[in-house]
């Protein structure tokens, strides 16, 4: 099963620079497995505790995945999982 997944700029070291890479898996957590074989230290800056880390957003076919199932969320060949860094700021 191949899914593509989206890699934000400030992941890419682990990607080799790469914006997008295949991964596998029946969800997400198996998915953060996989990568993380190919990809060393990628899966410790998506999760914290077996849960994705608070300032990761992770979007399954454009919708984020914290309002389907968490990293349990089911996969499918051919969907595309994209990782986003939680952008805060503003003026004060």
């Amino acid at each position: 099963m191949a899914i593509e997944v989206r890699i934000p700029t400030i992941l890419r070291t682990y990607t080799g620079g790469a914006k997008a890479v295949d991964g596998d898996g029946q969800t997400l957590a198996e998915l953060f497995a996989d990568l993380e074989t190919r990809h060393a230290g990628i899966q410790d800056r998506l999760l914290d505790g077996g849960e994705l880390r608070r300032f990761v957003n992770v979007y399954l076919n454009d919708e984020d995945v914290r309002f389907i199932d968490g990293i349990n969320t089911k996969l499918s060949d051919g969907d595309s999982v994209t990782i986003l860094p939680a952008v805060a700021g503003g003026m004060a």
